[in-house]
């Protein structure tokens, strides 16, 4: 065995506000006090959306993920410079000179917030409820690294065959099929938190549904969470029984739901809210504002189309092209919503992933796949109305109802409208909740998505597209992109450029056939009190972490 040194392939920076960083478009890293400061340490945070789930094997999104990585922690913790460092671990893993095995020694001092301790039990209790089919986890394709995992979800095996045991009440021992060069940072994040089962069980279906029907082990309980995608006030409460207790500075951290920029800026400005998020407008306006901040994340936003139905329109790739071409996304992102975020050239954003061969960011080694071009809009259109054998289009573009994907569909409306003659588009903003659950059921003509990395390597977006993948809502399909990222996986798991060059491939395939149309490359612009010292910040992986954060006196 030898010692795992955690490298990982590739770590996306974070920052640490009111210390350095590493993006480009932000000012000096501020955040603030609301006044509150003093012994109590109390953040008031605006969240633009409800969080739809507190459940570590149901959550998908990034309110979820971001909460969960706050009030419970897993066998590593992503650090300032978002490299993952033992937490729940007692030091680094063990790993195999194959890389397939990993012994884990856990801390012993770790314990649940009802003071039971965390045990390898809970890991693979965890682990095996959130990959085994009842319990329907979106994620459960993660754990695919994992001995027997996808046997286990697709009701082949047992979940107590799963790769992962425990050797006593404080050693774990994981078994890989293959080898995973990011494998260290999925051990971060939330999916392979462990689970209290003696809790769970006690709450059957209510698990989780409300803040006092489960426990927690990270830096912060979860208090005043009344249901998942509907609750719009919640708040984190320092864990007294969290190993690292004396660390964590805040005591409360209160959270808000906050829709609106305007609604967001009168609250900052008033001195009620620490961190808001402003969009269009009132960012540009804010941006010369000392505490204004530009976050710019590992995430994609991108159009996906429903082509679950064989007679669906959304098939055919010439509309997909014509529907690309004709969104101007320079004007997109600096006009409409001007808050630091830039153009999308393709699925995999920019500054995720570097090549091992060339140290070439992938996004700059794939090109410029998406493009904007009204003539090339209106020939792909004029030969997908030939195809389909139709005059007209009318269609719903549906996206979550915060106040810049309102405006993004606005935008994009106006654009396909005057661009390509006979389509009319319905803007559809709905609830988060609601249009993560539409999305899922098949219920939209053309959603508004997107996709943060989990992870710092360009297969947590190739993966999504693959035929069944749940996470693939519209359902396109190409047999020579399943192939592509299935080599990646299996056949040159272990040759770094081969590996990358499949990467690469299946980006061009998707990109070429317009399977989804990546829009912008999202950046948040936050106004956040500058009393407010250490948020940190992870562009890939569960987005926000408040185990360092305090309120300057």
């Amino acid at each position: 065995m030898k010692k795992k040194t955690l490298l990982g392939l590739v770590a996306v920076c974070g920052f640490v506000l009111a210390g350095c960083y590493g993006g480009g478009t932000a000012k000096e890293e501020s955040a603030e006090g609301t006044g509150k400061g003093g012994s109590e340490q109390i953040f008031n945070l605006a969240v633009p959306q409800e969080m739809p789930s507190a459940d570590l094997s149901v959550a998908t999104d990034t309110i979820s993920f971001t909460a969960l990585n706050n009030i419970y922690e897993g066998i590593y913790r992503l650090d300032k410079d978002s490299k993952p460092i033992p937490a729940g671990a007692a030091e680094e893993a063990e790993v195999s000179e194959d890389g397939l095995t990993y012994k884990i020694k856990l801390r012993e001092d770790a314990k649940w917030s009802n003071g039971d301790p965390v045990t390898a039990a809970d890991y693979v209790y965890g682990w095996q409820r959130t990959v085994k089919p009842e319990t329907a986890s979106e994620y459960a394709y993660l754990y695919e690294p994992v001995e027997n995992a996808a046997d286990i979800t697709a009701g082949k095996k047992d979940p107590s065959e799963l790769g992962i045991k425990a050797v006593n009440d404080h050693e774990l021992e994981i078994k890989l099929t293959k080898p995973t060069p990011y494998f260290d940072y999925l051990l971060a994040f939330p999916s392979f938190f462990p689970q209290n089962q003696k809790v769970v069980e006690e709450n059957g279906k209510e698990y989780a549904s409300a803040s006092d029907k489960a426990v927690y082990n990270g830096p912060f309980t979860l208090e005043g969470f009344d249901g998942p995608g509907s609750d719009t006030e919640w708040s984190y409460k320092k864990n007294d029984t969290y190993w690292d207790k004396d660390t964590v500075k805040l005591s409360e951290i209160k959270v808000s739901v906050v829709k609106e920029s305007s609604t967001g800026l009168n609250l900052f400005e008033d001195g009620q809210a620490d961190d808001v998020i402003l969009s269009g407008e009132l960012a540009q306006q804010n941006a010369n504002n000392d505490a204004f901040v530009s976050v710019k994340e590992a995430r994609t936003s991108y159009l996906e189309f429903n082509q679950r139905d064989e007679k669906s329109p959304f098939k055919n790739a010439n509309l997909r092209k014509a529907v690309s071409y004709a969104i101007d996304r320079e004007a997109l992102v600096d006009k409409v919503l001007g808050d630091g975020s830039v153009i999308s050239t393709g699925l995999v954003p920019a500054d995720l992933a570097k090549s091992p061969d060339s140290n070439e960011d992938f996004a700059k080694e794939a090109g410029e796949l998406v493009s904007y071009d009204t003539k090339k809009a209106k020939e792909y259109w004029e030969q997908a109305k030939k195809e389909l054998k139709i005059d007209k289009l009318d269609f719903e573009l549906m996206a979550s109802d915060d106040d810049s994907s309102k405006k993004v569909i606005e935008y994009i409306q106006n654009a396909l409208e005057e661009t390509l003659d006979g389509v009319k588009v319905t803007p559809t903003p709905v609830p988060f909740s609601v249009r993560l659950d539409r999305s899922t059921s098949g219920d939209f003509d053309i959603v508004l998505g997107g996709w943060g990395a989990d992870y710092s390597d360009p297969s947590s977006f190739t993966d999504l597209f693959v035929t069944g993948n749940s996470y693939n809502r519209g359902q396109w399909s190409n047999p020579d992109y399943d192939k592509a990222v299935k080599e990646s996986s299996t056949t040159n798991a272990g040759d770094p450029e081969k590996r990358w060059q499949n990467l690469l491939d299946a980006n061009k395939i998707i990109g070429d056939d317009m399977g989804v149309v990546p829009v912008y490359q999202k950046a948040e612009g936050h106004l956040i009190n500058p009393k407010v010292k250490g948020i940190v910040h992870h562009s890939a992986g569960a987005s926000w972490d408040y185990k360092w954060t305090y309120v300057e006196e």
